[in-house]
């Protein structure tokens, strides 16, 4: 058993650069210099030395505007490409003593078949979409299973397509004749189907109608509230951040310029930049 009072997930100065870097890289970028590019080299400062703690059954949200960093982060964590700099340690992992980023890419495809599952923003990323819905979601089940029987196997999936209210009788149709929202409830399943310790969410609700996005945000929800999984949701959106997260980090150029609990910091804004962010939804 995991002590709750103990970080399910500890990351520690994390950065990342892409292109050129060189030693004027962090001063002469961020917030203060008004871009993440370099004048000096020419390379991006995608995230600076992020550091915080998400503890068991919480939701932590990363908001900020398109290229403030918050995506590279998650790409980052979900170990799908590796940080410049910076360390990160899972509870589950070595009982969190062993930094993910320096470990072996066959126990980095372990990890992320096993304790974590990720929802993309763009379905593409995390779905097959010549798959049926089934088979995107049985493809995670069978990577945990040695020795797969057909009908278990058919029957979980089954479960997490109804749990995500996706109506189990299309079960064997194409993913990619499904709408957006429904391409969402079936990334949800595949994502839940090792039952992770920790759900990682990019902009799970860009692109969709308004009226889909309250359904798929009121079932991200319902999910957390009922299975307690940990998440961490990425945003540019304060409605979905106000919805789902506990505390939140937000992020301009690379930087964290604010941190808290999220009420807090929706309510009383202290930096100048998320008092526009909040200003701009009133």
């Amino acid at each position: 058993m995991l002590n709750s009072q103990s970080p399910l997930l500890h990351v520690r100065s994390l950065s990342k650069q892409y292109g050129p870097s060189c030693s004027a890289c962090a001063r002469l970028t961020g917030p203060e210099q008004g871009t993440n590019i370099c004048p000096e080299c020419g390379g991006v400062v995608a995230c600076w030395e992020v550091s915080f703690n998400l503890f068991l059954g919480e939701v932590l949200g990363i908001v900020g505007e398109s290229g403030s960093g918050k995506s590279t982060i998650l790409r980052c964590l979900n170990l799908d490409e590796p940080p410049t700099t910076g360390e990160a340690f899972h509870s589950g992992v070595d009982k969190g003593k062993t930094n993910l980023f320096t470990l072996s890419s066959q126990r980095k495809r372990l990890i992320q078949s096993s304790l974590l599952g990720i929802v993309y923003q763009s379905p593409h990323l995390g779905l097959n979409l010549d798959f049926s819905a089934g088979a995107n979601v049985a493809e995670r089940l069978l990577i945990q299973n040695n020795t797969p029987e057909y009908r278990r196997i058919r029957k979980r999936t089954s479960s997490l397509l109804n749990k995500v209210q996706m109506p189990v009788k299309r079960i064997d149709e194409l993913s990619g004749a499904f709408s957006g929202g429904m391409q969402q409830r079936v990334q949800l399943a595949k994502a839940l189907a090792p039952r992770p310790m920790l759900l990682l969410l990019d902009e799970p609700t860009s692109g969709l109608d308004v009226s889909v996005q309250a359904s798929v945000l009121d079932l991200i929800a319902s999910l957390q509230r009922k299975t307690g999984v940990s998440m961490l949701v990425v945003s540019h959106d304060l409605g979905v951040i106000r919805l789902l997260t506990h505390r939140t980090l937000v992020m301009k150029m690379g930087r964290v310029v604010e941190r808290g609990l999220t009420d807090q910091i929706l309510e009383d804004p202290q930096h100048p930049y998320t008092q526009e962010l909040v200003a701009s939804v009133l």
